[in-house]
């Protein structure tokens, strides 16, 4: 079944630039650190290393081996430097959270100048760019909106807006009705995926509608705190969505062209969490966080390969999972983080626990992993920075607390940044010994649950209602 498609008419008119913009607090030196990129961390491991056992078991040598990983994913030979408006997905261009320093700003000045703003609708989806424009989903009660905006001048490009009723969680009194997912641009089309798990693919120049398929059916979003939350991934097997709610759900690969099924896997709901894709023992994967454990699903086939028991009371099982060389390390609210280590014997996979910090529990929060180090939010001490060895779970180092209620975290080149629900935009250097502010910005007057775009010159937020641009020239 199709909604009916509706093409909102007239202009959208953008707020006028402030006469001033914010100023960065700056540590005693004034200096914001400058220079070369750290190594960025790894989301699509085929580094198939063999070598010496006892080796192996080295911490200094597993770290060494984080760093080549890392590589592999972000640096191809003979690689064109990418579009200066690359961010076409959940986390960004890698889907990890971590920018090269050619995707990077070099510096960050000591203030932001504010460009354009939008008002979009309520919702707490990403927005994403590429082209010129800037993809945005939101709500404007009871229909869902897709906006294209001119990434220069803030001019809407187009609109569409299709129905899509909602029953609301009665315990979710606080939260908008989404949407959450944030949407995907590749292969000529822009895929959004609704509170109501349905799913649209549009043409990202003109807004027309390519196909949509509608999953309202299979979930009961008077059940859930969020609704449908997962953001779309876009493999070499097709368009991966995963569907449902705490009673039970579906796994799909669907054709981008058509939205035909490619294949289809019932198992557990799916939790709040973001899917990536990772090659483990040859084999590509899709690992991703269910209401009540973290799984991994053959990509050529939807062949259930391993399946990790992680049960929250909430099912708020919302961390996208990050790929290390031998598996993923995963966290929650209540159940802490842990590195998960993936093996293959025969025919037989199996997911273990190689280490558990539960005293580092990331919420809303997914951590990025860059230079070897972990870098994190967790939820502990009323929300604290934190840097973890990924080797054996150490805490390196942890902010005194009370910093954000939740964050976004991105390793951009040398920096990591943390965008908090508060508004603020903090910088620090990616430094594994200490935390250390450099810098930090007031972007919107509202609360911010959505993660930024981060491009060399700029970076865009939404906050409750707004989509704006913040140039750092």
């Amino acid at each position: 079944m199709i909604a009916r498609v509706d093409v909102i008419a007239g202009p959208v008119a953008r707020q006028p630039h402030p006469s001033s913009a914010p100023k960065a607090r700056v540590d005693g030196s004034g200096a914001c650190a400058a220079g070369g990129a750290a190594p960025p961390g790894a989301t699509r491991s085929e580094c198939q290393l063999e070598g010496d056992r006892t080796a192996l078991h080295s911490s200094e040598f597993r770290r060494a081996l984080l760093l080549i990983v890392a590589l592999l994913q972000t640096v191809s030979p003979g690689a064109q430097a990418p579009p200066r408006d690359h961010w076409p997905q959940w986390r960004g261009p890698a889907r990890t959270g971590v920018l090269t320093s050619d995707e990077s700003p070099a510096t960050w000045p000591a203030e932001l100048k504010k460009g354009w703003s939008v008002e979009i609708g309520e919702g707490y989806s990403s927005p994403v760019s590429g082209s010129g424009r800037v993809f945005v989903h939101a709500r404007r009660d009871p229909e869902e909106v897709v906006s294209a905006i001119d990434l220069a001048t803030g001019a809407i490009a187009w609109q569409r807006k299709y129905a899509a009723p909602i029953e609301k969680n009665p315990y979710a009194k606080q939260m908008a009705k989404g949407p959450y997912a944030t949407p995907l641009l590749g292969g000529g089309r822009l895929y959004t995926l609704g509170t109501t798990a349905i799913l649209s693919a549009w043409n990202p120049t003109t807004g027309a509608l390519v196909w949509q398929r509608d999953f309202s059916s299979r979930i009961d979003t008077s059940k859930l705190f969020c609704g449908t939350a997962m953001s779309p991934l876009l493999t070499a097997n097709g368009l991966i969505v995963h569907v449902g709610d705490d009673r039970g759900g579906t796994i799909l690969a669907l054709d981008p062209a058509t939205g035909k099924d490619k294949w289809m896997t019932n198992l557990r709901g799916p939790g709040y969490a973001s899917p990536i894709e990772i090659t483990l023992a040859g084999v590509a994967q899709v690992v991703t966080m269910t209401t009540r454990s973290v799984i991994g699903v053959e990509t050529a086939s939807g062949r259930l390969l391993w399946e990790f028991p992680f049960d929250d009371e909430w099912n708020e099982n919302i961390v996208t999972p990050v790929a290390t060389a031998d598996g993923v390390i995963v966290s929650g609210v209540r159940q802490g983080t842990r590195r998960l280590t993936v093996a293959k014997s025969g025919s037989a996979w199996s997911a273990t626990a190689a280490w558990h910090t539960p005293d580092v529990a990331m919420y809303m929060s997914s951590p990025v992993l860059a230079g070897g180090t972990l870098y994190g939010h967790s939820s502990k001490r009323k929300g604290q920075f934190v840097a973890m060895d990924p080797e054996t779970g150490k805490l390196l180092w942890g902010t005194e607390g009370r910093n954000a209620t939740s964050a976004s975290v991105v390793a951009a080149g040398n920096h990591l940044i943390f965008l908090t629900t508060e508004a603020q935009l903090i910088v620090t250097p990616v430094d594994a010994a200490a935390f250390h502010e450099v810098r930090r910005y007031t972007v919107a007057p509202s609360t911010i649950y959505a993660q930024p775009i981060v491009l060399r010159d700029r970076v865009i937020v939404r906050d409750a209602s707004n989509l704006t641009q913040w140039t750092l020239r």
